[in-house]
């Protein structure tokens, strides 16, 4: 019998079974955040008193019956719950509605605990907000837990709750996960709504889903969350069969395309590549054709493209947000380097928008050209015999980054700085691929890295068939040091 911790579908299966009880999976959830949380401050806001009448009322028998979870305090909204997406200029709203993903989390029986710690409107690659104070590394509280879904990594991989919503900007969801020790897997393009956010220009690049300890957790919350709501200006191909089903299954043998450093200018540390090379040792050690290619995109303009497309829905945000207060900008309204954000926005015309999302287009053109057809694929497309099935590369170019490096205070060293962390995963938001980081062994530190997966546009299933395999070939710790599972 493994001894590992039980993973959200382990212990909804023990609650069906009658061996947990609701109410007392509820009452550890929330002894184990009392206890924690003010080391890791990795939660914003609590309903404890709500989830308490939620189970006593009888939850909805759903898959994930019992399970508490808690959601990124960004763009994803809890009735009741403080909005302020970790800005003081919305330091006072408050949701009104259940956000669609929250409620069909709620629908499957989950319960809903709280809101997590995230930076400034998810524009860091650390969770460091001067409204929410730094959210801590549960393997080393020195060290950043990335962003901007930190807080949501922090209460996963200290045990607080087994599973965390999270989304993705540029990395949001992958970035936390591999500082943090988790699988974090950005969906496809238009696999999870976001309303009642219309986020507009954001939508090609902003995704929802989560971060878990398990593969087969990531594949069976995707199941509960996927799914357009209609009028949603995206939507993916329905899967052939659930997500879940995927994990255990034989992806077959595939080709991966192999990106030992960090594409562009940036540097890549040793450690990064290091978990790469081992990383493809054990793929070709599982039967898989593993080869070096390159992604022949302009990474630069690539990043170029997603700071205006995000900078145009900054400016957007805060314009309807003084508008609704009826006053214009205070000083200490945003942070230095949110401000720094919006004043760029300003110098770009309606043409600049234009151009960036036509470059996501063409990105999303060329990285699909390395793909070809397999044939243990779940959506298919027709490709030449010398395309790739999955493409493996660092999640982060560099290694989990100490609390303060990631200055939001100092502009002029974040704009090298929180790039360089985004490098690796940006660009896949842009061209709207499915992206999964896996965690790949420990630093020097004794910190969490990771190597990331991607597939063509639609196939994650073939990711999460590649990444069970990974699992359960080399598995990983899915607890930081010093923390119980569950």
């Amino acid at each position: 019998m493994s001894t590992d911790p039980r993973d959200a579908l382990a212990l909804a299966a023990d609650i069906r079974a009658g061996d947990l009880g609701p109410a007392d999976v509820l009452e550890q959830a929330i002894s184990r955040i009392e206890a924690h949380d003010p080391e890791l401050n990795a939660m914003v806001a609590t309903r404890f008193d709500e989830a308490r009448a939620e189970v006593a009322a009888g939850l909805p028998d759903g898959p994930m019956h019992g399970v508490p979870i808690v959601i990124k305090a960004l763009g994803t909204d809890v009735a009741g719950l403080p909005a302020a997406d970790g800005s003081r200029l919305f330091a006072d709203a408050v949701a009104s509605v259940d956000s669609t993903i929250v409620q069909r989390y709620k629908a499957a029986g989950m319960v809903v605990l709280g809101t997590t710690n995230v930076p400034e409107m998810g524009k860091t690659t650390t969770t460091e907000s001067l409204l929410h104070g730094p959210c801590r590394n549960p393997w080393n509280t020195g060290y950043s837990t990335g962003g901007s879904s930190g807080g949501s990594a922090a209460a996963v991989a200290s045990g607080m709750v087994p599973v965390a919503h999270a989304t993705d900007g540029g990395g949001s969801i992958r970035i936390p996960a591999a500082m943090c020790g988790l699988v974090g897997l950005k969906p496809s393009r238009g696999r999870v709504p976001t309303w009642p956010h219309p986020i507009g220009l954001a939508a090609p690049v902003a995704y929802h889903h989560a971060v878990t300890t398990t593969v087969r957790d990531s594949a069976a919350l995707l199941d509960i969350v996927a799914g357009h709501v209609p009028g949603d200006a995206y939507g993916a191909p329905t899967p052939a069969r659930p997500f879940v089903e995927e994990v255990g299954a034989d992806p077959g043998r595939l080709r991966v395309g192999l990106l030992r450093v960090a594409p562009g200018p940036f540097p890549t540390d040793d450690e990064a590549t290091a978990a790469v090379d081992r990383t493809a040792e054990t793929l070709r050690g599982l039967g898989h054709e593993v080869r070096e290619v390159e992604l022949g995109i302009d990474v630069i303009a690539g990043m170029s493209a997603v700071g205006t497309i995000m900078g145009a829905q900054l400016r957007a945000t805060i314009d309807d947000r003084l508008a609704a207060l009826g006053r214009e900008l205070d000083d200490d309204d945003i942070e230095p380097w949110t401000r720094v954000i919006l004043e760029n926005s300003l110098t770009h015309s309606a043409p600049d928008v234009a151009r960036a999302l036509q470059t996501a287009q063409r990105m999303g053109w060329t990285i699909a050209e390395l793909f070809g057809a397999g044939g243990s694929g779940d959506f298919g497309r027709s490709g030449g015999s010398d395309g790739v099935d999955v493409l493996l590369l660092p999640t982060l170019p560099s290694v989990t980054p100490e609390l303060g490096y990631l200055d939001v205070t100092d502009p002029e060293s974040m704009w090298t700085r929180s790039s360089a962390y985004s490098v690796c995963t940006g660009m896949f938001n842009l061209s709207g691929q499915p992206a999964i980081s896996l965690p790949a062994g420990l630093d020097s530190r004794g910190l969490p890295v990771g190597v990331q997966l991607v597939a063509d546009y639609a196939r994650e299933g073939l990711l999460l068939r590649l990444s069970g395999q990974l699992e359960a070939a080399a598995p990983w710790a899915r607890i930081a040091p010093g923390f119980a599972g569950w």
